[in-house]
């Protein structure tokens, strides 16, 4: 039998849909072990843990030159309750983990979802960490989103600092859904790491961490990777299948009954189109290849595409600081109006929220920002975001080096949601 203290388990947690991406009945733990084992189980249950889901590992190989195993253990909780509290623990005969516990989502649309949303984090100066550890366990959000950039990095150290970011972040990662998007940090081996630790789900019950979507309230939420733009050594057909993909999921999002279900429509994608950091980076340029698609060509640029659709909000971080944007489009400010800026404004609100802290430590703001940055900020923190109602978003940034201390806030409301808005 293994010894349990050798095994080290890293659990985490995604709401999974297959056939029903309306429903709030399951949710995937996913852990990883150092040896194989004769089973991969939860038991759980909402006192006693006497259900038991069995699921399957696969072997994964680390592409450094010690060519590390690692098993990958995922198994399906079906059937749960809407909004119920269960415990849990995984492993096998051969050892399990810790109990942990987890709060499934509300069952349909009329309920307000609360948010912790951060890019950035590393192994080494996790500073926001702790805090979220806190906030997480005290029940203050339903899911949190990692927009990008794991560890510094997953596949350093023959993976070794890999496992030990996930055991960092178990403490959020096990108790609320923890939904991701690649950064260009996990890019090593064909971004080998990212694919195989996490688990998120397409609509179809096909894993896919690159592009995928999620329903959580009123809201429909895409995520997707900004990162096939610029490692094209892995293939430019990747490019063309997501954007692809994106039209085909704003198309949907959009039919009537849909946006009408869920009117918001909420992206997240590791690199910006705008920022106003002074590091040379591709946000920092006038015709960035997310905004504007690939150079010379100017094909599968995102920014058009998102507008043609009416996404109201786009969440993004790879820049180390905060950073507010007013709405904008083409580099223009659509405000609603002076003092109502956010009101039923004419394009979509980008927020950046990469400090959540790493061993890159922060980016520098430029002297003179452009008009459509309404506030940045370069305090290590997270950002707080929760869907009110169809016509209502709150966020709001919270600074650790404050101590918690919420330095700058915002009001989104949509009377109308859809590429109608903008006119």
């Amino acid at each position: 039998m293994y010894n349990l203290s050798e095994q080290r388990f890293n659990i985490r947690k995604t709401v999974k849909i297959i056939s029903d991406p309306f429903s709030p009945s399951q949710m995937i733990v996913t852990w990883v072990t150092m040896n194989p084992t004769n089973t991969s189980m939860v038991e759980y249950g909402k006192i006693k843990l006497t259900q038991v889901a069995k699921g399957s590992s696969i072997m994964f190989t680390d592409g450094g030159p010690l060519k590390r195993r690692l098993y990958i253990h995922r198994v399906i909780l079906d059937n749960l309750k809407p909004g119920m509290t269960y415990r849990y623990h995984c492993g096998s005969t051969d050892g399990w983990s810790a109990v942990y516990w987890f709060t499934t989502m509300k069952k349909g649309t009329d309920w307000s979802p609360r948010f912790a949303i951060f890019g950035d984090l590393g192994n080494v100066n996790a500073q926001s960490l702790p805090r979220l550890q806190k906030e997480v366990q005290q029940g203050m959000y339903d899911v949190v989103l990692h927009v990008g950039d794991f560890a510094y990095d997953m596949d350093s150290d023959d993976a070794q600092v890999g496992d030990q970011f996930m055991r960092q972040v178990e403490p959020v990662a096990a108790y609320v859904p923890y939904m991701t998007c690649v950064g260009n940090h996990e890019q090593a081996y064909n971004f080998s790491n990212y694919v195989n630790r996490f688990s998120m789900v397409e609509e179809t019950g096909k894993l896919n961490n690159h592009f995928y979507s999620f329903d959580i309230g009123p809201a429909h939420i895409i995520a997707f990777s900004t990162e096939f733009y610029y490692y094209v050594q892995y293939g430019w057909k990747q490019i063309v299948e997501q954007y692809k993909w994106l039209e085909k999921e704003l198309k949907e999002a959009n039919k009537p009954l849909n946006r009408a279900a869920r009117p918001w429509i909420i992206t997240m994608g590791h690199r910006p189109m705008y920022c106003s950091t002074d590091d040379g980076d591709d946000c920092t340029h006038k015709e960035s290849i997310i905004r504007k698609g690939i150079p010379v060509i100017r094909a599968f640029g995102l920014e058009d595409l998102f507008y043609k659709y009416g996404v109201d909000l786009e969440l993004w971080a790879h820049e180390h600081v905060y950073e507010r944007l007013w709405p904008v489009y083409d580099r223009k400010v659509y405000n609603g109006s002076y003092q109502y800026p956010y009101t039923n404004p004419k394009a979509p609100v980008h927020i950046i929220t990469g400090s959540a802290g790493c061993q890159e430590y922060h980016d520098p703001f430029v002297v003179n920002p452009a008009g459509w940055s309404a506030f940045r900020n370069g305090d290590y923190g997270y950002t707080r975001m929760t869907i009110v109602n169809g016509t209502h978003l709150y966020l709001e940034q919270v600074s650790d080096d404050k101590d918690g201390k919420v330095i700058d806030w915002m009001t989104l409301i949509k009377e109308k949601h859809g590429p109608e808005a903008w006119k």
